[in-house]
């Protein structure tokens, strides 16, 4: 079944280009962590960034075998995307997790469509990305939970934390400012989010 003519090919394009533009709006959130010090908020924001990415290229892998071979010049969209963002980390994770929560309406209303002129699998996808956005959602909220009320290295109850640049590991309500064994700076310690911990949970089950 070709895709030619399909809404399920324009809501590819409308995906193939939301992807896009959030991995680049990701990018300058990391810039933005690292650049202020935060080093491992920038890594897992970078890793989201990098999951964007494969989201990007798997709908365009849809769109380019959509039509068995033949030559896709051009798709004409009309969409809407977000530019709130300015050069604030805090309020930049706020944002990032409305737009994770409105991409995810987005793929269900994509999923649909697909279902409904045949396309299964790529009803599938949407779906499966569906999942992951709304993933992402939890963990730009958190992140700025913690940032916003201080608690990236505060914690009411005691946790192991971890250096990781060394792998040093101690337990505590705060983690060291200094690492005791590699002197690596507070800023290198693991960050402690509970939906990561959900996440890691559920790939083991």
């Amino acid at each position: 079944m070709k895709l030619t003519g399909t809404k399920t090919l324009t809501n590819l394009a409308r995906a193939y280009a939301s992807e896009c533009q959030a991995r680049t709006r990701y990018e300058f959130i990391e810039y933005g962590a690292r650049y202020n010090g935060y080093k491992n908020i920038a890594d897992i924001i970078d890793e989201i960034v990098y999951q964007e990415f494969n989201h990007a290229r798997m709908f365009y892998t849809f769109i380019q075998q959509g039509n068995k071979g033949e030559t896709i010049n051009n798709i004409d969209i009309e969409a809407g995307f977000p530019f709130r963002e300015k050069w604030d980390l805090e309020q930049n994770l706020k944002l990032a997790g409305i737009d994770e929560e409105k991409e995810a309406e987005m793929y269900i209303e994509f999923a649909k469509t697909a279902k409904e002129e045949g396309f299964l699998e790529i009803a599938e996808l949407f779906l499966m990305v569906k999942n992951v956005e709304e993933y992402h959602k939890q963990i730009f909220n958190e992140l700025y939970e913690q940032l916003s009320t201080n608690t990236l290295y505060k914690k009411d109850q005691p946790v192991t934390w971890v250096c990781a640049d060394c792998g040093y590991m101690a337990t505590g309500t705060e983690p060291w400012d200094e690492c005791p064994l590699c002197n690596a700076k507070r800023e290198s310690v693991k960050l402690i989010l509970k939906s990561k911990m959900i996440n890691t949970i559920n790939e083991e089950l």
